[in-house]
């Protein structure tokens, strides 16, 4: 029997349709579930900006003077209340009562960390200085709304009868760099900050040079 000598065909066997619809399905699910965990990630890292700059700037929980416009602000309270508008910072020799205030030892040292602060590129900005009884006793009552008790209130802003500013033993300054600066050069001008939930909080707490006390861990007095 004579052989067969036609060539040897070797056929391919393509993938089945099936096989090829799960492959692309597939493909785009990858994608979809990639596309949603990069949106995700850039979501949470503006979550996490926005929350950071909102930290920079002191708010009323947290023993600052109310936003300009706010109904303690302009309903009652004014300049001689110790209020100081956010659309008008001041400056360490303003005569606004919120610093013409403050208790004169308190207020020499603050001027003179300001010169240096400038010296150095840094102004300093007072936001809150010396405020009267009513005007604290406010802030207070805001504060208990806010947090929910007196108790928790306390963490934040003092009572009438506690707080340094009523007394113009303290002041608060900003912006954020200034901030930072007292916090590293204060100590020189007898400058501390006193409560570790308020940097911007600063009180006349040791001589010129010295060692500043350790801090609060709030204005409820726990020490950090």
């Amino acid at each position: 029997m004579p052989h067969n000598t036609s060539p040897l065909v070797i056929r391919r066997v393509g993938r089945s349709p099936r096989y090829r619809r799960n492959r692309a399905g597939g493909l785009r699910t990858g994608t979809m579930i990639g596309v949603l965990v990069v949106a995700v990630s850039f979501a949470v890292a503006i979550a996490l900006g926005v929350s950071w700059i909102a930290s920079d700037s002191p708010t009323v929980g947290a023993g600052a003077a109310p936003a300009s416009g706010s109904g303690v602000e302009s309903s009652v309270f004014g300049a001689d209340d110790g209020v100081i508008p956010d659309a008008e910072p001041a400056g360490v020799d303003s005569d606004l009562p919120a610093i013409a205030r403050l208790d004169p030892a308190l207020l020499d040292a603050l001027r003179q960390a300001s010169d240096a602060a400038s010296v150095d590129g840094q102004p300093i900005e007072v936001t809150s200085g010396w405020r009267s009884v009513a005007y604290q006793e406010e802030l207070f009552a805001e504060a208990v709304v806010t947090y929910g008790s007196e108790e928790a209130a306390r963490e934040f802003v003092s009572s009438p009868t506690q707080s340094k500013h009523v007394t113009g033993e303290a002041v608060d300054i900003g912006p954020l760099d200034a901030q930072l600066w007292l916090m590293e050069h204060g100590y020189e001008y007898g400058l501390c900050q006193t409560y570790a939930n308020e940097r911007w909080h600063f009180e006349l707490a040791t001589t010129p040079g010295g060692q500043c006390p350790d801090m609060r861990m709030d204005a409820a007095g726990d020490w950090s």
